[in-house]
């Protein structure tokens, strides 16, 4: 391949200019085809995008002989079934996260890839921003010394689109999305620090559901600890009285803080009191730097992408773990 050809399943809101845009703005790069189940929409899309070609079936676009790699935009439920046909088909495959309902569903996922020797990656796209990239070589250059531990928090209010039981978006319907917006943006700040620190080998924590608004999850706690013994914690809470984001890495000659969502500031403050901060902001398709690594790699050029299958498949394992208890209480 001198340039590759993309198609995609689910042209949904996260298209639109997360990462859709992406694939025609990164070098070597082209959106060939989209597919929703909807034709209007696909077509909508498809023609508002400069996309010469829409489907309202998933198997046409796979199957279609100029798609080279497909990424799956989908709800977690369908990943696992798109993603095995696309690698019987031979296309390399770029999923949304996380990366499917179980940890389960990821192995099958990376069995079925590995079986047809075609390359699986996970849209954990903060292992490629400049802000987040930052932090990481704030912590290699030894900045705020060993690191000793981690503590994670996120809250916000009861959003209204949730108050609805006939119309629940589908992010906090377990049976699509795995879990509730614990799933949907903890794993983020989770896998972003397994890339910083390498895997989780223990997980402790309670889940459970204060509002009784929805039939998933809206608020966790969690303990957990890396394979190289720096300790973490966690706390994600959606029924808040306002929004708040932060994670604190502690080592001992200082601490970085940062939020996952959104481009505050990065801030450091040494062991001898001075203070820092650091700006960067995303770019305004916050997936093209990681789609620009996808399509490095699978053009044989230099750099690897950072999120594959196996990586992002331990994110799922450590979500698994904490909603175990939850999920048994809700079994019928």
């Amino acid at each position: 391949m001198k340039i590759v050809k993309w198609g995609i399943i689910g042209c949904g809101n996260v298209t639109e200019v997360k990462s859709g845009p992406a694939f025609q703005k990164t070098p070597n790069s082209a959106l060939v085809a989209v597919m929703r189940r909807d034709a209007a929409l696909a077509e909508d899309y498809a023609k508002r995008h400069n996309v010469p070609k829409w489907y309202s079936n998933a198997i046409d676009l796979i199957n279609d002989p100029d798609v080279d790699a497909v990424y799956i935009a989908t709800p977690p439920s369908s990943h696992k079934e798109y993603t095995v046909l696309c690698a019987k088909a031979g296309k390399p495959v770029y999923v949304e996260k996380p990366m499917a309902l179980t940890f389960e569903e990821c192995n099958e996922m990376i069995s079925a890839c590995k079986a047809h020797n075609v390359p699986l990656f996970v849209a954990y796209y903060r292992r490629s921003l400049p802000r987040f990239l930052k932090i990481k070589e704030l912590i290699e250059q030894n900045k705020i010394g060993t690191v000793r531990h981690v503590n994670c928090v996120l809250y916000h209010p009861f959003e209204e689109r949730y108050d609805d039981d006939i119309n629940l978006p589908w992010t906090v319907l377990p049976h699509i999305s795995g879990g509730g917006i614990f799933v949907d943006l903890a794993c983020h700040t989770l896998d972003f620090l397994d890339f910083l620190f390498g895997p989780i080998q223990s997980v402790l924590g309670h889940a459970s559901s204060q509002l009784l608004a929805y039939p998933a999850e809206d608020t966790v706690s969690m303990s957990f600890l890396f394979e190289n013994g720096i300790h973490a914690s966690g706390l994600w809470n959606f029924a808040s009285f306002e929004r708040y984001d932060n994670t604190e890495i502690v080592g001992t000659l200082g601490k970085i803080s940062f939020s996952t969502f959104g481009d505050d500031p990065i801030h450091i403050q040494y062991a001898n009191g001075e203070k820092e901060s650091i700006t960067i902001e995303n770019p305004e398709h916050i997936q093209q730097p990681f789609i620009e690594t996808i399509v490095a790699e699978l053009l044989g050029k230099e750099g690897v992408n950072p999120s594959k299958g196996t990586s992002a498949a331990r994110t799922t394992w450590v979500i698994d773990e904490v909603l175990k208890e939850f999920r048994n209480l809700k079994k019928p």
